[in-house]
């Protein structure tokens, strides 16, 4: 069996530091509730993928969808209005 490899240098040079900058960590620790709720919010849902959705389902998903709204909200209120734009 043949490897498959490229023979060519790659067209993008990727820099050294590939990492993220205090800013951007900064952006994500503020982003990290939403995200959580998403997460959560999408655990739900991937659950009710192979059966069909019991009380118990629709009431997880309505608070997950709940969370998510109110850490979006949170997170809106947090930013102020020109930078939530």
């Amino acid at each position: 069996m043949k490897s498959i490899v490229a023979r060519q240098k790659p067209v993008t040079v990727l820099p050294p530091d590939l990492e993220p900058t205090a800013a951007e960590l900064d952006a994500i620790e503020a982003e990290m509730p939403v995200i959580s709720a998403e997460v959560e919010l999408l655990d739900a849902l991937i659950a009710l993928l192979d059966r069909p959705a019991s009380e118990f389902d629709a009431r997880r998903i309505r608070r997950a969808h709940n969370r998510v709204l109110a850490a979006r909200r949170d997170l809106a209120n947090r930013q102020g209005p020109k930078e939530a734009a």
